[in-house]
């Protein structure tokens, strides 16, 4: 009997041993293989308790020849942003400053932010691009450290019509894999 109670104990911690390593041994030989893609993403707002969006949209009325907007830049790629008039009433487009709001604003993006004022053939308004690479090295649209303080003057013609004004800024992201 001592025998065969041997036996029946060497096979159930068989059992065991095979329940036990098999499955590790099935799942180290799986492999996973997992491919993300992140969203290129711009936003703009022109104050910090603003929502963010690719469109910022402003009137601007009254009796002020030099106006200046505030933008605040969030990307996680190079950008690109437009400024658009309806009317011919802007005689200068520029950049007054460009500060960073936090640690998590990439160290070029200040540097690196590139004006090209246009004059838009159609309406031989001045236009204002402005170029950069990726701003945020971190965070959300809403981080308050996260974004590129951007503030624009615009200097408006004298003889100008007394009519609010409307200004559309529109940001799109620039792939850097094209």
């Amino acid at each position: 009997m001592p025998a065969r109670g041997l036996r029946l104990r060497c096979r159930l911690l068989t059992l065991i041993a095979v329940g036990v390593l098999m499955p590790a041994g099935i799942k180290a030989q799986n492999s996973v293989v997992m491919k993300a893609t992140v969203s290129e993403t711009v936003t703009l707002s022109n104050s910090p308790t603003a929502i963010p969006s690719n469109i910022v949209s402003l009137t601007l009325s009254g009796d002020d020849q030099i106006v200046r907007v505030p933008l605040l830049v969030r990307s996680n790629t190079s950008f690109k942003i437009t400024a658009f008039f309806e009317a011919q009433t802007v005689s200068e487009l520029s950049v007054d400053n460009v500060r960073a709001t936090g640690t998590l604003v990439s160290p070029q993006a200040v540097n690196a932010l590139h004006v090209n004022p246009q004059l838009d053939p159609d309406l031989s308004q001045p236009l204002l691009v402005l170029t950069g690479p990726r701003v945020s090295l971190a965070g959300t649209r809403d981080s308050p450290n996260n974004a590129l303080e951007t503030t624009l003057l615009i200097r408006l013609k004298q003889e100008r019509p007394r009519e609010p004004i409307h200004l559309t800024f529109a940001a799109t992201p620039v792939s850097v894999i094209q």
